[in-house]
């Protein structure tokens, strides 16, 4: 089932609804539940409540997947702007992003002081590092690296899908340097062809392109410390939800089927 919830953004005062995925059983049991919070929560579930009219597909997912948890999608601001603010964790290093004002990491802290409290506190979970995980696409995929890496001790797993991480590159391996990560920490790295050789006739795995050393980069740091990380290059994959929902089981099993 799907329950959703306004919620304030109180560094703004602006309503940031939640979309919450509850087992269709969750009202028959006492089971708790591990929990995975992800960016841009509106494109998850239904078609009418994406912004292009396409969602992930999560519900029709976890209702056939065998382990049963809560997903707790956020969604972010709509007006002029705001997303690519609220998803920015450090200064953009060029392009048109650096004129945004990284407000990331207060979405983060909004994320963990506010948001986390209330869903332990009025649902069944277990609110433990291990059983909490992160997830976006493109800024939302920025952010779940961020998330994993600045809050690891919040945060065990994190599926990054596209991420845009290349605009703030530089900052984001300084953190991994910074803030070595738990051994038992899981990080998924996708990208598609088509965006990284912004080119429609790719049909063998990337290995060449600057998408591809960003990840492999931060793959490569975050397997020095122990951690597990996915690095999957999708064949013929665009930036866009319709490429994101066939990624979707295959991040899952990572994270969370070991």
């Amino acid at each position: 089932m799907i329950i959703k919830r306004d919620f304030t953004y109180s560094k703004e005062k602006k309503n940031r609804p939640l979309h919450i995925y509850l087992p269709d059983n969750y009202y028959e049991t006492e089971e708790r539940y591990p929990v995975m919070y992800f960016f841009d929560g509106h494109n998850l579930f239904f078609n009418e409540d994406a912004t292009y009219g396409k969602s992930w597909g999560m519900k029709e997912f976890l209702s056939g997947w065998p382990k049963n948890m809560i997903i707790v999608g956020i969604e972010c601001g709509h007006g002029e702007g705001e997303r690519l603010s609220e998803y920015l964790p450090y200064p953009a290093e060029h392009g048109s992003f650096m004129k945004f004002e990284p407000k990331g990491d207060e979405t983060l802290k909004w994320i963990i002081e506010e948001i986390k409290p209330v869903i332990d506190r009025d649902y069944r979970t277990y609110d433990n590092r291990q059983c909490t995980a992160i997830g976006g696409s493109s800024m939302g995929g920025l952010m779940a690296l961020y998330g994993a890496t600045r809050y690891n001790q919040i945060f065990s797993k994190a599926a990054c899908v596209s991420s845009s991480i290349g605009i703030c590159l530089t900052y984001i391996m300084n953190e991994i340097y910074r803030r070595p990560v738990d051994p038992d920490t899981r990080i998924y790295l996708s990208w598609g062809t088509k965006e990284a050789y912004q080119l429609d006739n790719i049909w063998e795995e990337d290995r060449s392109s600057k998408t591809y050393q960003w990840n492999a980069r931060v793959a490569k740091k975050l397997e020095k410390e122990g951690a597990a990380v996915k690095m999957v290059s999708q064949v013929g994959g665009g930036h866009c939800e319709a490429d994101w929902e066939k990624l979707v089981p295959d991040f899952m099993d990572f994270l969370w089927m070991h």
